[in-house]
Protein backbone atom coordinates (compact mmCIF):
# COMPACT_ATOMS: atom_id res chain seq x y z
CA UNK A 1 0.00 0.00 0.00
CA UNK A 2 1.45 3.57 -1.08
CA UNK A 3 1.46 6.38 0.93
CA UNK A 4 0.82 9.70 -0.71
CA UNK A 5 1.03 12.99 1.49
CA UNK A 6 -0.09 15.96 -0.51
CA UNK A 7 0.37 20.02 0.85
CA UNK A 8 0.48 18.40 4.57
CA UNK A 9 0.40 21.17 7.31
CA UNK A 10 0.10 21.08 11.21
CA UNK A 11 -0.37 24.30 13.28
CA UNK A 12 -0.46 23.96 16.87
CA UNK A 13 -1.59 26.70 19.22
CA UNK A 14 1.44 28.33 21.08
CA UNK A 15 1.32 27.61 25.14
CA UNK A 16 3.30 29.63 28.06
CA UNK A 17 1.53 32.28 29.41
CA UNK A 18 2.57 35.20 27.09
CA UNK A 19 2.74 32.72 23.66
CA UNK A 20 0.25 34.40 20.91
CA UNK A 21 -0.61 32.65 17.84
CA UNK A 22 0.59 29.25 16.50
CA UNK A 23 3.41 26.72 15.89
CA UNK A 24 3.75 25.71 12.49
CA UNK A 25 5.13 21.62 13.08
CA UNK A 26 4.50 20.81 9.69
CA UNK A 27 4.84 22.70 7.08
CA UNK A 28 3.00 22.20 2.98
CA UNK A 29 5.13 18.42 2.79
CA UNK A 30 4.52 16.54 0.26
CA UNK A 31 5.90 13.20 -0.68
CA UNK A 32 5.25 9.78 -1.51
CA UNK A 33 6.04 6.32 0.28
CA UNK A 34 5.79 3.78 -2.79
CA UNK A 35 4.18 0.41 -2.02
CA UNK A 36 6.37 -1.98 0.01
CA UNK A 37 9.62 -0.06 0.64
CA UNK A 38 10.66 0.73 3.74
CA UNK A 39 11.49 4.46 4.19
CA UNK A 40 12.99 6.77 6.63
CA UNK A 41 11.92 9.44 7.75
CA UNK A 42 14.64 11.23 9.08
CA UNK A 43 15.94 14.88 10.81
CA UNK A 44 16.86 16.26 14.09
CA UNK A 45 14.21 16.24 17.25
CA UNK A 46 11.57 18.73 16.76
CA UNK A 47 11.42 18.56 12.70
CA UNK A 48 8.14 17.38 12.66
CA UNK A 49 9.06 13.85 11.83
CA UNK A 50 6.72 12.41 14.46
CA UNK A 51 3.89 14.92 14.08
CA UNK A 52 3.60 13.56 10.49
CA UNK A 53 3.85 9.55 11.95
CA UNK A 54 0.71 10.73 14.18
CA UNK A 55 -1.03 12.33 11.37
CA UNK A 56 -0.48 9.40 8.87
CA UNK A 57 -2.10 7.07 11.68
CA UNK A 58 -4.51 9.25 12.83
CA UNK A 59 -3.62 10.16 15.90
CA UNK A 60 -3.39 14.15 15.23
CA UNK A 61 -5.79 16.07 12.40
CA UNK A 62 -3.81 18.01 9.79
CA UNK A 63 -4.59 21.53 9.70
CA UNK A 64 -4.24 21.68 5.68
CA UNK A 65 -3.70 18.70 3.51
CA UNK A 66 -4.60 15.42 1.99
CA UNK A 67 -3.31 11.57 3.14
CA UNK A 68 -3.53 8.78 0.52
CA UNK A 69 -3.84 5.53 1.13
CA UNK A 70 -3.36 4.04 -2.40
CA UNK A 71 -6.41 5.51 -4.08
CA UNK A 72 -8.53 6.38 -0.96
CA UNK A 73 -8.51 9.45 1.01
CA UNK A 74 -8.27 8.53 4.87
CA UNK A 75 -7.51 12.15 5.65
CA UNK A 76 -10.94 12.26 8.09
CA UNK A 77 -11.05 8.68 8.85
CA UNK A 78 -10.44 7.46 12.46
CA UNK A 79 -7.23 5.32 13.32
CA UNK A 80 -9.07 2.23 13.79
CA UNK A 81 -10.70 2.44 10.54
CA UNK A 82 -6.78 2.90 8.37
CA UNK A 83 -5.87 -0.68 8.73
CA UNK A 84 -1.62 0.79 10.34
CA UNK A 85 0.10 -0.66 12.62
CA UNK A 86 2.17 1.04 15.04
CA UNK A 87 5.33 0.78 17.02
CA UNK A 88 6.03 3.77 19.74
CA UNK A 89 9.39 4.74 21.21
CA UNK A 90 8.53 3.10 24.49
CA UNK A 91 6.70 -0.04 23.40
CA UNK A 92 3.72 0.41 25.28
CA UNK A 93 2.96 -3.11 26.14
CA UNK A 94 0.45 -4.53 28.77
CA UNK A 95 2.74 -5.30 31.87
CA UNK A 96 0.12 -7.59 33.19
CA UNK A 97 -0.15 -9.72 30.05
CA UNK A 98 2.23 -12.20 28.71
CA UNK A 99 3.77 -12.13 25.69
CA UNK A 100 1.02 -13.93 23.49
CA UNK A 101 -1.24 -11.68 25.37
CA UNK A 102 0.05 -8.62 24.36
CA UNK A 103 0.33 -10.10 20.88
CA UNK A 104 -3.59 -11.34 20.90
CA UNK A 105 -4.97 -7.93 22.16
CA UNK A 106 -5.20 -5.69 18.83
CA UNK A 107 -7.39 -9.24 17.60
CA UNK A 108 -9.28 -9.72 20.90
CA UNK A 109 -10.50 -5.89 20.64
CA UNK A 110 -11.99 -6.37 17.12
CA UNK A 111 -16.02 -6.09 16.60
CA UNK A 112 -18.28 -7.73 14.43
CA UNK A 113 -17.47 -9.95 10.89
CA UNK A 114 -13.89 -8.48 11.45
CA UNK A 115 -13.29 -10.46 14.78
CA UNK A 116 -12.04 -13.37 14.19
CA UNK A 117 -12.31 -17.10 16.05
CA UNK A 118 -10.81 -17.94 19.05
CA UNK A 119 -8.35 -20.41 16.59
CA UNK A 120 -7.84 -17.77 13.91
CA UNK A 121 -6.93 -15.31 16.64
CA UNK A 122 -4.33 -17.90 18.57
CA UNK A 123 -3.43 -18.98 14.65
CA UNK A 124 -2.33 -15.53 13.41
CA UNK A 125 -0.49 -14.78 16.83
CA UNK A 126 1.51 -17.47 16.99
CA UNK A 127 2.28 -17.02 13.18
CA UNK A 128 3.35 -13.42 13.87
CA UNK A 129 5.22 -14.18 16.89
CA UNK A 130 7.70 -16.76 14.90
CA UNK A 131 8.32 -14.42 12.12
CA UNK A 132 9.90 -11.86 15.17
CA UNK A 133 11.68 -15.57 16.44
CA UNK A 134 10.15 -14.72 20.40
CA UNK A 135 8.35 -18.09 19.84
CA UNK A 136 9.98 -19.22 23.32
CA UNK A 137 8.72 -16.48 24.82
CA UNK A 138 5.30 -16.31 24.89
CA UNK A 139 4.62 -16.98 28.40
CA UNK A 140 6.87 -14.15 29.56
CA UNK A 141 5.76 -11.13 31.13
CA UNK A 142 7.34 -7.80 28.99
CA UNK A 143 9.31 -7.24 32.71
CA UNK A 144 11.29 -10.25 32.07
CA UNK A 145 12.47 -9.44 28.68
CA UNK A 146 15.37 -7.54 27.50
CA UNK A 147 14.78 -4.23 25.56
CA UNK A 148 15.14 -6.32 22.09
CA UNK A 149 12.77 -8.76 23.02
CA UNK A 150 10.17 -6.12 23.98
CA UNK A 151 11.18 -4.51 20.76
CA UNK A 152 9.87 -7.60 18.94
CA UNK A 153 6.41 -8.56 20.72
CA UNK A 154 5.38 -4.62 19.92
CA UNK A 155 6.23 -5.25 16.21
CA UNK A 156 4.73 -8.44 16.60
CA UNK A 157 1.23 -7.14 17.97
CA UNK A 158 1.35 -3.94 15.27
CA UNK A 159 1.53 -6.99 12.21
CA UNK A 160 -0.83 -9.54 13.98
CA UNK A 161 -4.17 -7.61 12.44
CA UNK A 162 -2.09 -7.64 8.66
CA UNK A 163 -2.03 -3.67 8.67
CA UNK A 164 -2.02 -1.74 5.31
CA UNK A 165 1.46 -0.01 6.42
CA UNK A 166 3.37 -0.16 9.85
CA UNK A 167 4.72 3.13 11.15
CA UNK A 168 8.15 3.10 13.64
CA UNK A 169 8.06 5.59 15.85
CA UNK A 170 12.29 5.79 17.62
CA UNK A 171 11.77 2.17 18.09
CA UNK A 172 15.52 1.63 18.29
CA UNK A 173 16.18 4.43 20.79
CA UNK A 174 16.17 3.25 24.39
CA UNK A 175 18.25 -0.08 23.17
CA UNK A 176 22.06 0.11 23.56
CA UNK A 177 24.25 0.28 20.14
CA UNK A 178 25.03 -3.46 19.98
CA UNK A 179 21.05 -4.17 20.75
CA UNK A 180 20.09 -1.44 18.14
CA UNK A 181 22.12 -2.86 15.11
CA UNK A 182 20.58 -6.28 15.70
CA UNK A 183 17.03 -4.72 15.75
CA UNK A 184 17.43 -2.38 13.10
CA UNK A 185 18.54 -5.82 10.80
CA UNK A 186 15.55 -7.85 12.32
CA UNK A 187 13.72 -5.03 11.20
CA UNK A 188 14.73 -5.21 7.62
CA UNK A 189 14.38 -8.54 7.80
CA UNK A 190 10.74 -8.46 8.99
CA UNK A 191 9.52 -6.21 6.35
CA UNK A 192 11.28 -8.00 3.30
CA UNK A 193 9.64 -11.42 4.51
CA UNK A 194 6.36 -9.31 4.95
CA UNK A 195 6.54 -6.65 1.86
CA UNK A 196 4.46 -4.39 3.94
CA UNK A 197 4.76 -0.77 3.32
CA UNK A 198 6.73 0.39 6.44
CA UNK A 199 7.84 4.16 7.73
CA UNK A 200 10.78 4.83 9.97
CA UNK A 201 11.03 7.49 11.98
CA UNK A 202 14.52 8.82 13.50
CA UNK A 203 16.75 11.27 14.22
CA UNK A 204 19.85 8.46 13.80
CA UNK A 205 21.30 9.08 10.34
CA UNK A 206 23.35 6.10 10.37
CA UNK A 207 20.27 3.92 11.40
CA UNK A 208 17.92 5.69 8.70
CA UNK A 209 20.66 5.06 5.84
CA UNK A 210 21.37 1.65 6.81
CA UNK A 211 18.31 -0.10 6.38
CA UNK A 212 15.87 1.93 4.60
CA UNK A 213 15.17 1.76 0.16
CA UNK A 214 14.05 5.57 0.90
CA UNK A 215 15.11 8.21 2.49
CA UNK A 216 12.91 11.78 3.55
CA UNK A 217 14.84 14.34 5.46
CA UNK A 218 12.93 16.94 7.35
CA UNK A 219 13.92 20.27 9.21
CA UNK A 220 11.61 22.36 10.85
CA UNK A 221 8.76 20.52 9.13
CA UNK A 222 10.03 21.39 5.90
CA UNK A 223 11.10 18.89 3.07
CA UNK A 224 14.41 19.24 2.57
CA UNK A 225 15.23 16.43 -0.02
CA UNK A 226 14.12 13.20 -0.65
CA UNK A 227 15.69 10.40 -2.22
CA UNK A 228 17.53 6.89 -1.94
CA UNK A 229 20.37 7.06 0.76
CA UNK A 230 23.50 6.90 -1.22
CA UNK A 231 21.90 9.13 -3.83
CA UNK A 232 21.09 12.08 -1.54
CA UNK A 233 24.66 11.61 0.49
CA UNK A 234 26.23 11.79 -2.90
CA UNK A 235 24.03 14.47 -4.29
CA UNK A 236 22.55 16.96 -0.89
CA UNK A 237 20.32 19.64 -1.72
CA UNK A 238 21.66 22.06 0.67
CA UNK A 239 23.87 22.88 3.53
CA UNK A 240 21.57 21.55 6.24
CA UNK A 241 21.48 17.62 4.23
CA UNK A 242 24.95 17.83 3.59
CA UNK A 243 25.90 17.98 7.52
CA UNK A 244 23.22 15.96 8.91
CA UNK A 245 24.15 13.12 6.30
CA UNK A 246 27.42 11.15 6.87
CA UNK A 247 29.93 10.13 9.96
CA UNK A 248 31.87 11.78 10.53
CA UNK A 249 30.64 14.80 9.22
CA UNK A 250 31.18 16.76 6.53
CA UNK A 251 34.05 19.19 6.59
CA UNK A 252 32.63 22.78 5.94
CA UNK A 253 34.99 25.60 5.08
CA UNK A 254 34.54 29.84 4.39
CA UNK A 255 35.76 29.51 0.92
CA UNK A 256 35.17 31.68 -2.43
CA UNK A 257 34.69 31.49 -5.94
CA UNK A 258 37.16 33.35 -8.31
CA UNK A 259 37.56 33.32 -11.77
CA UNK A 260 36.16 29.61 -11.88
CA UNK A 261 38.41 28.41 -9.29
CA UNK A 262 37.44 27.52 -5.48
CA UNK A 263 39.78 29.58 -2.91
CA UNK A 264 40.31 28.21 0.64
CA UNK A 265 42.39 30.68 2.91
CA UNK A 266 43.48 32.56 -0.55
CA UNK A 267 44.95 29.37 -2.11
CA UNK A 268 42.80 27.83 -5.31
CA UNK A 269 41.97 24.05 -4.52
CA UNK A 270 40.17 23.26 -7.02
CA UNK A 271 38.37 24.09 -10.69
CA UNK A 272 34.81 25.68 -9.68
CA UNK A 273 33.62 25.52 -13.56
CA UNK A 274 30.03 27.37 -13.52
CA UNK A 275 29.92 28.93 -10.36
CA UNK A 276 29.23 32.84 -10.05
CA UNK A 277 32.18 34.58 -8.40
CA UNK A 278 32.03 35.53 -4.92
CA UNK A 279 31.82 33.67 -1.41
CA UNK A 280 30.56 29.87 -0.33
CA UNK A 281 30.50 27.32 2.14
CA UNK A 282 32.75 24.53 0.72
CA UNK A 283 32.31 21.04 1.99
CA UNK A 284 34.61 18.06 2.33
CA UNK A 285 33.62 14.89 2.95
CA UNK A 286 35.66 13.19 4.89
CA UNK A 287 37.12 10.29 1.83
CA UNK A 288 36.98 13.58 -0.25
CA UNK A 289 40.98 14.09 1.09
CA UNK A 290 43.75 12.50 -0.85
CA UNK A 291 47.31 12.75 1.50
CA UNK A 292 49.51 14.52 -1.80
CA UNK A 293 53.13 16.07 -0.92
CA UNK A 294 52.48 19.12 -3.18
CA UNK A 295 48.50 19.28 -2.55
CA UNK A 296 47.35 22.74 -2.05
CA UNK A 297 45.08 21.89 1.11
CA UNK A 298 47.64 22.70 3.82
CA UNK A 299 46.60 21.62 7.47
CA UNK A 300 47.92 21.68 10.73
CA UNK A 301 48.52 17.72 12.10
CA UNK A 302 46.83 17.17 15.25
CA UNK A 303 47.21 12.87 15.38
CA UNK A 304 46.61 9.85 13.23
CA UNK A 305 44.05 7.75 14.27
CA UNK A 306 44.61 3.66 13.01
CA UNK A 307 41.25 2.45 12.98
CA UNK A 308 42.25 -0.89 10.75
CA UNK A 309 40.79 -0.78 7.61
CA UNK A 310 41.19 3.21 7.40
CA UNK A 311 42.83 5.78 8.82
CA UNK A 312 41.59 9.07 10.76
CA UNK A 313 43.83 12.15 10.03
CA UNK A 314 42.64 14.64 12.26
CA UNK A 315 44.17 18.42 11.64
CA UNK A 316 43.16 22.20 11.35
CA UNK A 317 42.88 24.22 8.78
CA UNK A 318 42.08 28.33 8.92
CA UNK A 319 38.98 28.40 6.80
CA UNK A 320 37.54 25.43 8.40
CA UNK A 321 34.26 26.12 10.27
CA UNK A 322 35.34 23.77 12.94
CA UNK A 323 38.28 23.58 15.08
CA UNK A 324 39.59 20.45 13.65
CA UNK A 325 37.93 18.75 10.35
CA UNK A 326 39.15 14.94 9.84
CA UNK A 327 40.14 13.33 6.76
CA UNK A 328 39.15 9.65 6.02
CA UNK A 329 42.29 7.76 3.65
CA UNK A 330 42.93 3.86 3.35
CA UNK A 331 45.30 2.58 5.58
CA UNK A 332 47.50 1.77 2.99
CA UNK A 333 47.87 5.56 1.94
CA UNK A 334 51.42 7.07 3.71
CA UNK A 335 51.24 10.15 5.18
CA UNK A 336 54.30 12.06 5.46
CA UNK A 337 54.09 15.46 7.58
CA UNK A 338 56.60 18.17 7.27
CA UNK A 339 57.08 20.67 10.08
CA UNK A 340 53.72 19.40 11.65
CA UNK A 341 52.00 20.00 8.38
CA UNK A 342 50.12 17.77 6.11
CA UNK A 343 48.67 18.30 2.21
CA UNK A 344 46.06 17.06 0.50
CA UNK A 345 44.20 17.34 -3.04
CA UNK A 346 40.49 16.93 -3.46
CA UNK A 347 38.36 14.84 -4.95
CA UNK A 348 36.05 16.60 -6.81
CA UNK A 349 33.36 14.34 -6.55
CA UNK A 350 33.72 14.86 -2.49
CA UNK A 351 33.31 18.81 -2.76
CA UNK A 352 30.03 20.65 -2.42
CA UNK A 353 29.47 24.74 -2.73
CA UNK A 354 26.38 26.13 -0.99
CA UNK A 355 25.05 29.52 -0.90
CA UNK A 356 26.39 31.72 2.13
CA UNK A 357 23.22 33.08 2.98
CA UNK A 358 20.20 30.24 2.09
CA UNK A 359 22.79 27.24 2.31
CA UNK A 360 21.36 26.29 -1.19
CA UNK A 361 23.53 23.76 -3.28
CA UNK A 362 26.08 26.19 -6.21
CA UNK A 363 25.88 24.03 -9.30
CA UNK A 364 29.28 23.14 -11.22
CA UNK A 365 30.16 21.71 -14.23
CA UNK A 366 32.67 18.51 -14.22
CA UNK A 367 35.91 19.16 -12.85
CA UNK A 368 39.32 17.53 -13.33
CA UNK A 369 40.60 15.72 -10.10
CA UNK A 370 43.75 17.26 -8.12
CA UNK A 371 45.56 13.97 -7.31
CA UNK A 372 45.04 10.65 -7.66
Amino acid sequence: MNIKLQNLTKRFPARGKKAQGEVTAVQDLSFEVPDGMLVGLLGPSGCGKSTTLNMICGLETPTEGKIFFGEEDVTALPPEKRGVGMVFQNYALYPHLTVLQNILFPLENLKGAERPSRKEMRRRALETAHLVQIDELLERRPRELSGGQQQRVAIARALVKTPRVLLLDEPLSNLDARLRLQTREEICKIQKKTGITMLFVTHDQEEAMSISDWIVVLNNGVLMQQGRPQTVYDDPANLFVAKFLGTPPINVFEGEVRGGMLLLDGQAVLPAIGAPDGPVFAGVRPEGFIPAVDGPVACGLNRIEVLGRDTSIVCTHPACEADTLRAIIQAEQAVVPADGTVRFSLRPEKVFLFDRENGARIATGDAPATGD
